[in-house]
């Protein structure tokens, strides 16, 4: 129930952004819900992570990629959105995941030229938020599982990035360590 509560928050707020073109509040919320995805491990919170962060993506670099049609693009999207809310809010989960995939559908047809470029994105999410769940401690082939990426395409990507600088996957000193275990055996 929680969850469910924490998706709706997720997505209403990611048709927040959209209107605004916050690529940046995209990113804040995709690495929110990979968090929690962590936790739970539910395939949907991560392919609604990979989906916002794709959309950043293409925010983010908008100028460039020349789309047409944006406004309309935008105004489908968020439609989906509010009716995955509505699917989710009446426990349907098939329809929740029909739109999912009908955004998802959306994100890669708009625009022919960008079919590729789109799909690459899409693949470059999918390693990103792998390597996000990594951090939190999912074990390099349960992560590649989750996310239909290859455990070699994360090791490359994790390998390019610092991880053990992540608050996630820090262990103390040993002169911490030792004074904690003094602390717990007085």
């Amino acid at each position: 129930m929680k969850e469910k509560e924490h998706v709706i928050k997720i997505l209403n707020e990611t048709i927040f952004a959209l209107k605004n073109n916050e690529s940046s509040k995209l990113q804040q919320l995709s690495n929110e819900t990979i968090h929690s995805a962590s936790i739970d491990q539910h395939t949907d919170s991560i392919t609604i992570a990979i989906i916002i962060y794709t959309l950043s993506k293409i925010i983010s670099r908008r100028p460039n990629l020349k789309i047409k049609n944006w406004n309309t693009f935008i105004k489908k999207l968020n439609g989906f959105f509010y009716l995955a809310i509505k699917s989710l809010e009446e426990n349907d989960s098939k329809n929740f995941n029909k739109y999912l995939q009908q955004i998802r559908k959306e994100i890669n047809n708009i625009s022919i030229n960008l079919k590729q470029y789109i799909k690459e994105v899409f693949r470059k999410s999918s390693i990103n938020k792998a390597s996000k769940l990594y951090e939190h401690g999912l074990s390099r082939s349960q992560t590649a599982k989750l996310l239909g990426i290859t455990e070699w395409e994360l090791s490359e990507y994790v390998g390019q990035k610092s991880i053990h600088e992540t608050p996630y996957n820090l262990t103390l000193n040993t002169k911490k360590r030792a004074k904690m275990a003094m602390e717990f055996f007085e």
